[in-house]
């Protein structure tokens, strides 16, 4: 709700700010100023509630370029669930079952949690265990902005036995994507449940995904 009416208060002037604050942000990027972008990105989301690019962007910024920065790795995992929460609790809510976000969304749960591409990778999958198992005491999904009957056809569909391996979840929302997503959208969406599917199921193997 505040989104919608910083953009409305500013009417016919929403584009112009829009573009000058794009035009910051390109400047700060350039100059590598990452906290500085990730508060004008969080601008932009006020200004553009309504495009999925501007929530996309936001979240990308917090979980591979600010969350590097921070000197702990309790900081760093603090960053990722931001853009987290930035694409899940805002950007969906306000763009409800959009492609692009729930795409991004399954991204940070494959590229950050799920693979060792990250240095801190284990540190966040050890975190994530302990949210949902958080959750699951409680039946408390919604939190996490899981719905039980989605994730029971999920399950399903694709045979998750452990919504705490943050595969399961690059599923869930890549599967929630395919919902509602273009013909152009649905190849990449497809493509990150293909592999967390398989690399589920290697780990239901014992293998390593």
């Amino acid at each position: 709700l505040m989104a919608d009416g910083a953009s409305a208060a500013l009417g016919g002037f929403r584009s112009l700010a829009a573009e000058a604050v794009w035009f910051r942000a390109d400047r700060l990027q350039e100059e590598g100023r990452f906290v500085e972008l990730a508060q004008l990105a969080h601008m932009l989301t006020m200004l553009e509630p309504h495009t999925p690019e501007v929530w996309s962007y936001a979240a990308w910024n917090l979980a591979y370029n600010v969350s590097i920065m921070m000197p702990t790795l309790e900081d760093r995992w603090r960053w990722v669930v931001s853009a987290m929460r930035l694409l899940r609790d805002e950007g969906l809510r306000l763009n409800p079952g959009d492609a692009e976000l729930c795409r991004e969304l399954a991204l940070v749960f494959e590229m950050k949690l799920g693979l060792d591409i990250d240095d801190a990778a284990s540190i966040y999958r050890r975190k994530w265990r302990e949210t949902v198992a958080d959750v699951a005491a409680r039946n408390a999904w919604g939190e996490l902005g899981m719905e039980s009957s989605r994730m029971a056809e999920v399950a399903r569909k694709y045979g998750v036995s452990d919504w705490a391996d943050p595969f399961a979840s690059a599923a869930y929302w890549s599967d929630m994507g395919l919902l509602a997503a273009t013909e152009d959208q649905k190849p990449f969406l497809n493509e990150i449940l293909r592999q967390s599917v398989a690399r589920m199921a290697k780990a239901r193997l014992g293998e390593k995904p």
